[in-house]
């Protein structure tokens, strides 16, 4: 069915390393509230698996960014969903499914930060970087990959493939 799919990390691989996370994450918020912001679309299923093993109360909220340009322009980057509550002395974590060019985050932690939370911090499932263009702190990393086009686990080509269970690479 997915023949031009090949796995790059196994549905066990992503299942192990967000647990390992989430120990993480609830050792360094412990005794606090977590406040996740999940960006929409593509980080909804690593938002849920992560959420189910925080150890810490946690609320969850939603945003929704678009980036347009190519890759040689600087782009511009669009808020399309806006948080419904407000984040000011709140401890955030932004949660996205993978970090390429970094131009959207970049945009995203400051507008964050100008909201004053009473702390940010920035989680990722995949980071690209290679790919870099803007820097950005990362302060949780699933897996660091190379340069290719995945899927699964959120991340879709043409909305198809979001729901693979497992990091895939598409080869043509």
């Amino acid at each position: 069915m997915n023949e031009n799919i090949s796995v790059m990390y196994s549905e066990e691989q992503v299942a192990e390393r967000i647990r390992q996370m989430a120990e993480q994450i609830s050792r360094d918020y412990a005794g606090k509230k977590l406040h996740l912001i999940c960006i929409l679309k593509g980080s909804v299923f690593f938002t849920c698996e992560l959420a189910k093993r925080l150890t810490v109360p946690v609320t969850i909220d939603f945003m929704s960014v678009s980036s347009y340009g190519n890759g040689t322009t600087g782009g511009v980057v669009r808020l399309v969903k806006d948080l419904d509550e407000p984040i000011e002395g709140r401890h955030v974590l932004i949660i996205e499914d993978i970090i390429d060019s970094g131009r959207t985050l970049s945009y995203l932690m400051q507008n964050m930060h100008n909201r004053r939370p009473a702390s940010l911090k920035l989680c990722t499932l995949l980071d690209k970087p290679d790919r870099r263009v803007t820097e950005v702190h990362v302060d949780y990393t699933g897996f660091e990959i190379p340069d290719e086009f995945v899927v699964g686990y959120g991340l879709d080509y043409a909305q198809k493939y979001r729901n693979l269970p497992y990091i895939g690479v598409i080869r043509p």
